[in-house]
């Protein structure tokens, strides 16, 4: 009876569910795409003034650029779909293998750029003479693999999803004919087997960041105490624990936190939606059952997303200099002047000016070379240097 129709009109979100989801979703994927952008946009002025090394800006590019594709394909995609037409808005079978594909790969990329950093600042700072021996090319290597890598976690899906009909079914009576673009019968193991596989890689990845940052933070905490490595593998007397070196570490141990934090937040919802879709076959799938996972489905995309949305931050929350470089990208008003024309051409009026030195030197071949943002871009045991960022834009080296 009337029971009856309402359980039924339940399966899709309300109208004031759909009004604020878009909304929510419309404001996340502006700041997302801001957020990201930018990002990549003051790493690279960063590393041409010389305040950034390579392989770091190479790994914050492709982290944000993974972090891009996952909202640009699949937020619109996700509202469209899944919460203003969710009975009845499936595309063509290619196009279904296509995005289901592209979202995989894209959304994984994310993790294994996470992962590839986070093994590139733990064998920095933990194993610094093993991390000179490696080269250049490590961090070209490092990228590549994880965009290989999660385009082949992504490939079972071209063939394990598309576009199919499904009738849930009520004491023998159909309720509704769903058609839009899951996994197909006919490939259940194949899905099953990638999802579930996925599964256990974010678990990998995840433990495998814990313990790198469990080590680097171990390091960073340790006292400077009263000697220090030279670039020979001597030890040298340290010149002094200052109140700078303190304050880049802790800005460390926060990034580090908040990034684990981040991919066990906002992961964890979605991961536990994808495995109810391998637990059980559609055709075993009750009414209780469809509406939780269509709710948890709302509340899982919705973190999912968050965590592409939330890196910039967390670079701003890390480092006041990258905060501030951020929002002169931002503003299109660039004022950094190179680290050169810096050491060449001291003021004391523009010293006087200059944010607080949580830049770090990084000594190649026995001389002062580049300057990395904060020790958690550095190996931690480097002189503060200073950045100027109220400097006339045409001193801004192009």
């Amino acid at each position: 009876g009337n029971r009856d129709v309402d359980s039924d009109q339940k399966l899709e979100p309300t109208a004031s569910v759909k009004v604020f989801m878009t909304v929510l979703y419309s404001l996340m994927l502006v700041t997302g795409i801001v957020g990201n952008s930018v990002t990549i946009r003051a790493a690279q002025v960063l590393k041409r003034n010389g305040y950034l090394q390579k392989n770091v800006t190479d790994h914050m590019v492709s982290l944000a650029s993974s972090d891009l594709l996952v909202l640009l394909i699949g937020m619109p995609v996700e509202l469209y779909s899944a919460i203003w037409f969710p009975f009845g808005s499936a595309s063509g079978n290619v196009s279904c293998k296509i995005y289901n594909f592209l979202f995989e790969a894209c959304s994984y990329a994310t993790i294994l750029n996470v992962a590839t950093l986070s093994f590139e600042r733990y064998v920095a700072i933990c194993h610094p003479f093993r991390y000179k021996a490696l080269g250049g090319r490590r961090t070209s290597a490092l990228i590549t693999f994880a965009w290989v890598a999660s385009m082949l976690v992504a490939l079972p899906l071209l063939i394990a999803t598309g576009t199919q009909g499904h009738i849930p079914t009520r004491e023998d009576k159909p309720v509704q004919n769903l058609s839009f673009c899951t996994n197909l019968r006919e490939h259940w193991v194949m899905y099953r087997a990638s999802i579930f596989g996925a599964f256990v890689l974010y678990l990998i990845v995840l433990t495998s960041v814990a313990f790198m940052c469990r080590a680097m933070i171990l390091v960073l905490k340790k006292p400077l105490g009263s000697v220090d490595r030279g670039i020979n593998g001597t030890q040298r007397p340290a010149k002094h624990q200052s109140e700078v070196a303190k304050t880049a570490r802790k800005q460390t141990i926060i990034f580090l936190g908040l990034i684990v934090g981040s991919l066990m937040l906002c992961w964890l919802p979605n991961q536990i939606r994808r495995l109810m879709m391998a637990a059980v076959p559609k055709s075993d799938w009750t009414l209780s059952f469809f509406w939780s996972y269509v709710t948890l489905h709302l509340v899982a995309d919705t973190f999912f997303y968050l965590s592409s949305v939330l890196n910039p931050f967390l670079y701003n929350l890390s480092s006041r200099q990258f905060r501030e470089v951020f929002l002169q990208v931002l503003r299109c008003r660039l004022t950094i002047e190179h680290v050169n024309r810096r050491t060449v051409r001291p003021s004391p009026a523009s010293s006087a000016r200059s944010l607080r030195p949580l830049l770090m030197k990084s000594l190649r071949h026995g001389r002062p070379g580049r300057t990395t943002i904060s020790s958690w871009f550095s190996g931690g045991q480097q002189t503060p240097e200073r950045l100027l960022v109220n400097c006339p834009t045409k001193n801004l080296q192009k």
